[in-house]
């Protein structure tokens, strides 16, 4: 059974979705920074929110393949994922401010300061909800960015399956691979 915030996130995607024509292969995900308890938004961290529009700004105007939502339980990102490559690095480097500006904001007076947890959602196969967690993370707790990366792109991939799929992105030094043997 449907609770009514997902049908608003559903009507939110459809949304995203329609205001441009996706490329073949893309798929469109949310990407949902989420206190754990309280709120997340401008007025009660106002703080956290400078550092963000401050990132917010940098990013190219017109970028139609991302869209920033704000809501009381922390902001989303609204993503194509393109095949082949993964989540854009402006992306993975959106979600780190975003969470580490929580951290900042905290530190300056920001509250409350429950922990966030980062997790990833689309509508799948007609009206069908999946969300997976990809990490939990208190304000005081660091911030490794290149595991946050390889978290994002595992839950990526856990969400997508069974739909489109995003391949391993390509890094920039070659990775050791082992073989199953069948």
């Amino acid at each position: 059974m449907d609770t009514g915030w997902q049908e608003t996130f559903r009507g939110r995607m459809r949304h995203f979705e329609s205001e441009r024509v996706p490329l073949p292969g893309e798929a469109a995900v949310s990407i949902k920074v989420r206190i754990t308890s309280g709120c997340f938004h401008r007025e009660h961290s106002p703080r956290a929110y400078e550092l963000i529009d401050q990132s917010l700004r940098k990013l190219s105007p017109g970028d139609s393949s991302f869209a920033f939502e704000e809501h009381e339980s922390g902001p989303e990102l609204l993503v194509y994922i393109a095949a082949g490559v993964g989540l854009a690095t402006s992306v993975i480097n959106l979600i780190a401010t975003i969470i580490k500006a929580r951290s900042e904001g905290i530190r300056k007076g920001d509250h409350p300061s429950h922990p966030l947890e980062l997790i990833v959602r689309r509508v799948h196969s007609g009206n069908e909800f999946r969300e997976e967690t990809v990490l939990r993370i208190g304000h005081t707790d660091s911030l490794d960015e290149a595991k946050l990366e390889q978290q994002l792109n595992d839950a990526l991939q856990k969400l997508l399956k069974d739909g489109k799929q995003i391949p391993e992105p390509k890094r920039s030094a070659p990775a050791k691979r082992t073989r199953k043997r069948r």
